[in-house]
């Protein structure tokens, strides 16, 4: 790098993946203005440290869900109430010009409920190790660098918590049944 090659900003380098960290959060938290407050500390704390990175763009979304992850358990310690049932919020379900199918439709809704109340009904520590592997895609040494658990425990976890999904999903099924 030259004299006259600046450095990336916080912007270049953590803001896209907002996405991702609002996903993390979400799980985390199961409740979208938990989840957009924990992003928002998680943000400032990563502005507040992003002078302290040496990473490349690559290593910043580990880096970020890192710091939402601990946000989200400091967040947990200070006692705020989690909410144990899943709000249906009208503006996420398509509009009705979009439908192909009500029957497929209700079916597909139906199918999402029931994943998201089995995530739900996991502890904090299955659910943040299935999104990060399962939705974000991470590699099982990237969820252990942001966890702090060896890879093996990350595996384990994996494991376990993709076992007590299903015993949830097929649980949640049978009572809607």
């Amino acid at each position: 790098m030259d004299g006259n090659t600046l450095a990336p900003t916080f912007e270049e380098i953590v803001l896209p993946h907002l996405d991702c960290a609002y996903n993390l959060a979400r799980w985390l938290t199961r409740n979208e203005d938990d989840a957009q407050d924990v992003v928002q500390e998680a943000y400032l704390r990563a502005f507040r440290y992003f002078p302290t990175f040496h990473g490349s763009g690559a290593g910043a979304k580990g880096w970020l869900l890192k710091i939402v992850r601990n946000t989200f358990y400091t967040w947990l310690e200070a006692g705020r109430q989690m909410q144990k049932w899943v709000e249906l919020d009208e503006e996420t379900l398509p509009q009705t010009s979009r439908l192909p199918d009500p029957e497929r439709f209700l079916l597909q809704n139906d199918t999402a409920v029931l994943v998201r109340r089995a995530m739900e009904g996991l502890p904090p520590n299955f659910r943040e190790v299935l999104v990060l592997r399962e939705l974000e895609g991470m590699s099982y040494k990237e969820i252990a660098q942001i966890t702090g658990l060896p890879q093996g425990t990350v595996m384990s976890s994996l494991s376990r918590g993709r076992g007590r999904l299903r015993e949830a999903l097929a649980s949640v099924a049978t009572s809607l049944a």
